[in-house]
């Protein structure tokens, strides 16, 4: 299909990565109105403020606040929270969200990712009412910027594992150690940061204000992926939270688990966003560059990988509709969601490959984006559950026994 997205008609030069439509099994024809709206809104946003601005960006490894700050006027922040200011997607719409923003830069997608889908959604599913009403409101304004402070040093894959400790005192808790690639840690105004109870040995979570003494964050330097946004380095030391900023309904880690597994299907979107940005280029790239006499899109053999990259794109769309079908009916099992995200990152990961060969040497500009997207699609392979833990979880749920602890 082809989408009108507002192109230019003084016939400015087009992005590679700009939409061309992509839609080959016409899934669009299962959107509702109100969907519609809202990925039209959000493809133009990125490629007529997003995609110009992205490699920039990147390049120089810095966060690009005036995009940034957009977003709450696409009234995304806050995915599916519903109340407090918060948009009330359906599941559908958040994905779709999350698919463009990715297709535009998958730094802005993290950031939105880490804003509504961690922090944001760690409140809403854990907090108090009263925690509800403080935060939420001024998150989805972007007034208040959040993190998630759970991964630790020596501590990813067996997060369950965390040695940063909360210890009472009195009306308050004072949590001691370290979290590491922290999204937006050193930019939050408030950190959600999971600690143990040194007397339960439970696992509580915490809604830091980042202004406290003794937090301190970061920015973890020369990154090759992801690089306009900022994951940080945290150090907790003596920092003392109120019994009011504790989440009562984070008793145990599987209260942090249930927040995890909200994210993991987003993962699946974010990697439909990377390929799809991937599989443009290339076309385009291929329809407009013309090698002996004839655009390259006239060879059999560019035609059978476009054709390829094309049938995989495919297959992840329909991983990503399935999973937001499941979502609306409440059954979204985080083992279906782990495995769309393993199969949408392994195959964005080709997809983007492709794309890069395609581009022959010009497919290591930046300007050309597909290696900002080839680079990004590594963060996105490993963070939320790496291919090889969604690879045995979903192994233990379908053979009962398990290979890890």
């Amino acid at each position: 299909m082809a989408i009108d997205t507002g192109a230019d008609p003084s016939g400015a030069p087009h992005q590679l990565t700009e939409a061309l439509g992509t839609d080959y099994f016409s899934v669009r024809h299962r959107f509702n109105p109100q969907q519609w709206d809202t990925f039209m809104a959000v493809r133009k946003f990125v490629d007529h403020e997003v995609l110009p601005v992205a490699a920039e960006a990147w390049d120089a490894a810095q966060m690009s606040w005036e995009v940034i700050n957009r977003l709450p006027e696409l009234g995304v922040v806050g995915d599916d929270i519903e109340g407090n200011g918060c948009p009330g997607l359906d599941p559908l719409s958040c994905g779709l969200v999350a698919m463009e923003l990715a297709r535009g830069d998958g730094s802005l997608a993290t950031f939105h990712a880490v804003q509504s889908g961690l922090a944001m959604k760690a409140i809403d599913m854990l907090g108090s009412d009263e925690q509800r009403a403080r935060f939420l409101p001024g998150m989805a304004r972007l007034d208040i910027v959040g993190a998630f402070g759970l991964t630790e040093p020596d501590h990813g894959s067996d997060s369950v594992s965390l040695e940063t400790t909360a210890r009472r005192d009195g009306d308050e808790w004072v949590l001691d150690g370290r979290k590491r690639w922290i999204g937006n840690g050193s930019v939050a105004h408030r950190t959600v940061v999971w600690a143990r109870n040194t007397e339960s040995g439970d696992v509580h979570g915490f809604v830091v204000d980042t202004t406290t003494p003794g937090y301190a964050a970061s920015v973890i330097p020369r990154k090759g992926s992801m690089r306009s946004v900022w994951q940080a380095d945290i150090h907790l030391d003596g920092v003392r939270v109120p019994e009011s900023d504790r989440l009562p309904g984070a008793r145990t880690f599987k209260d942090t688990g249930r927040v995890l597994a909200t994210t993991r299907g987003t993962c699946a979107w974010i990697a439909l966003g990377h390929a799809t940005a991937g599989y443009d280029a290339a076309l385009r790239y291929a329809l407009e560059r013309t090698q002996f006499g004839k655009p390259l899109a006239s060879l059999q053999i560019v035609q059978q990988r476009l054709v390829k990259m094309l049938a995989e794109l495919t297959g992840m769309q329909l991983y990503c509709m399935q999973i937001a079908q499941l979502a609306e009916e409440g059954d979204l099992s985080p083992t279906i969601a782990g495995l769309a995200k393993m199969n949408n990152t392994s195959k964005a990961r080709w997809i983007l490959s492709e794309a890069r060969d395609l581009l022959g040497g010009n497919g290591i500009l930046l300007d050309n984006h597909v290696m900002r997207h080839m680079a990004d699609i590594e963060s996105v392979h490993t963070f939320e559950g790496t291919e090889t833990i969604q690879t045995l979880i979903v192994g233990r749920e379908i053979t009962g026994l398990g290979a890890f602890t």
